[in-house]
């Protein structure tokens, strides 16, 4: 038995990288999955064949469910389409995984408006349109009597978190994301729906010759997109038991990771900041915080 038995799951961004490895420890465990993948190059232009195709074959060959979609995930009918294709193929929809995502980098000050909207869009956008087309399922489920184990796994990713130099349009996106899933979290667990999220790192065409080289280690390859795969499948299972929070991933090694927290105060009590102040008020309660973790690629 495996641990999602008779679950119906579409994962986005399926074609390659972690989404294939998502897809096919999903179906590994039981899980019928919609395979989505557009089929673009890493940075969104143009056609890059049909990975969804492939990864169906390859679940199918091993015993699994599959079919395939290729649905820009930030396009709203195409997402609520998606959607449809899960429940219309397998009978139901048990959970979301966003994956889907490119990148197109460049310091902050030489990017271009297409290059910040494009990559906001697949990511943000694109975790949003399927979530909210699968929580209008779910709640409807809901609110007709059903027992509902939803379950969402969005993936943002350390620069989301930290920052990354050169990466500005990316993080951002990112760090919306796990805001989302904190937003998320807190407005769908009335509907039976379960949102987390996963700061992978792993090696990808998105982060090979990057942060990464392209070559395999022998023996244990630490940044292998599998060693993801189990968290996302118990987070994508009916044994998942948190929600809202986010966690990084890397090799062997899991842990959360906690967004904005409140600082100490600094209090003039029962009138208003004079501007002579502030100053002093602004570095007490720096000094009292935990310091924040740099930002990828800073220099000192």
């Amino acid at each position: 038995m495996g641990s999602c038995d008779g679950r119906v799951v579409i994962v986005t961004g399926a074609g390659r990288g972690l989404g294939r490895a998502h897809a096919l420890a999903l179906a590994a465990e039981g899980a019928a999955v919609v395979v989505n993948d557009l089929g673009v190059s890493r940075d969104g232009e143009g056609p890059a064949g049909g990975p969804a195709h492939d990864v169906v074959a390859e679940i199918k060959d091993g015993g699994g469910q599959a079919v395939a979609n290729g649905a820009d995930v930030a396009d709203w009918d195409q997402a609520a389409e998606m959607v449809a294709q899960a429940i219309t193929s397998f009978g139901r929809l048990d959970a979301l995984v966003c994956n889907a995502g490119f990148l197109r980098d460049r310091m902050l000050a030489n990017m271009s408006e297409e290059e910040w909207d494009s990559v906001t869009r697949v990511h943000l956008k694109g975790h949003f349109a399927p979530a909210r087309h699968a929580i209008a399922h779910w709640r409807e489920c809901s609110k007709a009597g059903e027992s509902v184990e939803g379950r969402v796994v969005m993936t943002t990713s350390g620069a989301g978190l930290m920052g990354s130099i050169g990466q500005g349009n990316y993080a951002t996106a990112k760090a919306g994301i796990a805001l989302l899933v904190v937003q998320a979290a807190a407005e769908w667990g009335r509907y039976g729906v379960l949102v987390n999220g996963v700061a992978p790192d792993a090696r990808t065409r998105m982060t090979e010759g990057v942060f990464y080289d392209t070559e395999v280690p022998d023996g244990w390859d630490e940044k292998a997109p599998a060693n993801v795969s189990p968290l996302v499948v118990w987070l994508a299972s009916a044994a998942c038991d948190v929600t809202g929070r986010v966690f990084e991933a890397s090799g062997g090694s899991l842990n959360v990771c906690d967004g904005w927290q409140h600082g100490p105060p600094s209090s003039v009590g029962e009138r208003r900041f004079a501007v002579s102040e502030v100053a002093d008020a602004v570095h007490a309660s720096i000094a009292g915080a935990p310091q924040p973790a740099p930002v990828f690629g800073a220099q000192g």
